[in-house]
């Protein structure tokens, strides 16, 4: 800048990181009051003058020096719909926004079972690692063995003492499911294989939550599984020959392989059987009829985890714990109305 007072001046000479002052200079969360006005005054006194940085050179970026490492399971490479990689590019230009260099890398199923981690983390080639769905526990506990900062995204592991940002799976999977009881099913069932991850799990135990209040029953027949141990799906959806009303599906993919099953049975949706998935994501609104979902809110997701694995960038000590993201209910064309 010409004054020649850039943003690493000022974090010297208050003793905070350069992220901290990108932060509160430009408003954005995680800085406490008091720091921020601390901070902008300093900025005054020593005439700092924030520009666009169209034109800049690199050299004259802010430069906080740090590398973040983005894992994501080869199970979710190529999913229909991309959520994760949505996700992933959401996280990534926003920490890029805030010169922190994000490397990205897919774990194979192969490494995955024989617990064999990634070089970015062997070789200590990030300060801090983010996990993008989810992990089988055992790959979880090797990596949060490490001494490297570390943030979970949307799931968790019990035993890993890791933080995690995560969707309102407990409540998205009850509020699914009281919007049918609303529309008159008492027949309901669930479409998802409840091991596969924590999000489905949760969403399964919203389920059952909502049919206990409502006094409905609970048949074993009507939880259908929809992928392997792996996570991969399966290309088939076995039907029991007593059908329920309608579906809670884990996913909104999961619920377009359920709709595009049941077609090929003649069987009608939301005419014959009600589907309803989570995410909100494209495969919803492409599927004919459009899916009723609960929407995950991917910005603030997103900026969740910038915002915690900043702070853990900036102390390896800090520990949130588990962060959860309401989301909303977005009703669309396959429920039909029976109450009447």
């Amino acid at each position: 800048m010409k004054n020649g007072v850039r943003m690493l001046d000022i974090a010297e000479k208050l003793g905070v990181s350069v992220v901290t002052v990108s932060n509160a200079l430009a408003g954005r969360d995680g800085v406490s009051e008091q720091v921020r006005q601390q901070i902008c005054e300093t900025a005054e006194e020593m005439g700092y003058k924030p520009s666009n940085t169209n034109g800049r050179k690199k050299s004259e970026l802010p430069k906080l020096g740090k590398s973040v490492g983005i894992l994501t399971s080869e199970r979710f490479v190529g999913s229909m719909g991309t959520f994760y990689w949505e996700l992933t590019a959401n996280i990534s230009n926003k920490l890029s926004a805030m010169n922190v260099l994000t490397v990205y890398e897919c774990i194979t199923r192969e490494n995955e079972k024989k617990l064999v981690l990634p070089p970015t983390v062997t070789e200590e080639r990030v300060d801090a690692v983010i996990v993008i769905g989810q992990i089988s526990r055992d790959f979880a506990l090797s990596l949060s063995k490490t001494d490297i900062p570390m943030l979970f995204v949307d799931f968790y592991v019990s035993r890993c003492n890791v933080d995690s940002i995560n969707s309102d799976s407990y409540y998205g999977g009850y509020m699914l499911t009281d919007y049918l009881v609303e529309k008159g099913h008492k027949k309901i069932g669930f479409v998802g294989s409840l091991n596969a991850t924590s999000s489905i799990n949760d969403r399964f135990l919203g389920y059952i939550k909502c049919l206990m209040e409502n006094g409905l029953t609970y048949r074993s027949e009507w939880l259908l599984e929809d992928r392997d141990d792996t996570g991969t799906l399966f290309e088939r959806i076995d039907f029991p020959s007593d059908m329920p009303t309608a579906f809670v599906c884990n996913s909104d993919e999961t619920a377009f392989r359920v709709i595009s099953a049941l077609r090929s049975k003649d069987v009608r949706v939301p005419d014959d059987i009600s589907v309803v998935g989570y995410d909100n994501y494209t495969v919803s609104n492409i599927c004919i009829p459009a899916i009723t979902t609960v929407e995950v809110d991917i910005e603030q997701m997103a900026a969740g985890a910038v915002d915690m694995i900043i702070k853990k960038l900036e102390d390896p000590h800090f520990s949130e714990g588990r962060r959860i993201i309401s989301g909303k209910l977005i009703e669309k064309n396959s429920v039909l109305d029976i109450s009447g």
